[in-house]
């Protein structure tokens, strides 16, 4: 038997289903329309966080960061702690990627959480309070470059992605590099990205899932440590280029939910076209089903 919430304020119980409600009781503002492209916002409003290896304080190409957090482990006990920090970055990957973000989101908020230390090593347990803590923040994104193919953690990563996809906040996952399973990419809740080889800075969706979209992350220039530059590849690189884009359309559109979205980022890939309704008279209806 289905549970009722009968009188509760929307948002603050979970609902089964709808009994003695209408749609007066069930208020919903939406912006007016879902644009075509991300060039709209500049990223203004929306608060971005990359959980990664750190990022370098005041590197000329990414600028100031709103906070920068560490998570820190207890030998002794195991419990993990997430704890402001000054240290930067350990090794740039962090760094990288949130410069990409500043260049396509030059307005957007950016906040550091470093998962990740020297020569890119981390644990499964590790990213989880840190991807829990900036879940819990109500950040409009979450920027991860990263995953982990330890398929104890799945449920749990399962789990904060589902809730940080009802709360509004967008997890933009990369695929791994080499196609082996890994985790959080894999699920439908999040937004995935693998990187595409051409010229053109465009984003492309694919039409075989389960990476959506694919975005530049092959021999790109990013920032890295000591205010340098370095060029690189890797579906790290392509997964801020669509956190940016995400961030230009929700600085435009901040009421957008993340089906939304993506349906935004759908209808703006360089590779969809829309194709011409086909009008019918009026009564008549249509089976495109084969014999």
């Amino acid at each position: 038997m289905g549970t009722t919430t009968t009188g509760a304020p929307p948002g603050t119980a979970l609902t089964w289903s709808l009994r003695g409600r209408g749609p007066d009781d069930l208020p919903v503002v939406a912006d007016p329309a879902v644009p075509d492209g991300p060039a709209e916002g500049a990223g203004r409003g929306v608060r971005v966080c990359v959980v990664d290896s750190g990022v370098e304080r005041d590197h000329p190409l990414v600028g100031p960061l709103a906070g920068s957090w560490v998570v820190v482990k207890d030998e002794a006990t195991g419990e993990a702690e997430v704890l402001p920090t000054t240290t930067g970055d350990t090794c740039g990957h962090g760094t990288a990627c949130a410069g990409i973000i500043r260049r396509i989101a030059p307005e957007c908020e950016i906040t550091s959480v470093r998962v990740l230390g020297e020569r890119f090593s981390g644990t499964g347990d590790v990213l989880l309070a840190g991807l829990r803590w900036a879940v819990d923040q109500g950040f409009d994104l979450i920027n991860l470059s990263l995953s982990t193919t330890r398929t104890r953690f799945a449920h749990h990563l399962h789990e904060l992605a589902d809730r940080a996809y009802f709360a509004r906040t967008v997890l933009v996952a990369s695929a791994h590099n080499t196609p082996v399973e890994s985790f959080p990419w894999r699920f439908a809740s999040v937004l995935s990205v693998g990187s595409h080889q051409e010229d053109d800075p465009v984003h492309l969706y694919n039409p075989s899932p389960p990476v959506e979209f694919f975005a530049p992350g092959q021999n790109v220039t990013v920032p890295w440590l000591g205010g340098a530059t370095i060029r690189t590849t890797g579906n790290s690189f392509a997964t801020p280029y669509i956190t940016g884009l995400s961030a230009r359309l929700l600085s435009a559109r901040p009421r957008m939910t993340p089906f939304q979205l993506k349906s935004a980022l759908y209808l703006s890939a360089a590779n969809v076209t829309l194709a011409p309704r086909h009008h019918l008279p009026a009564g008549e209806a249509s089976d495109d089903s084969e014999n």
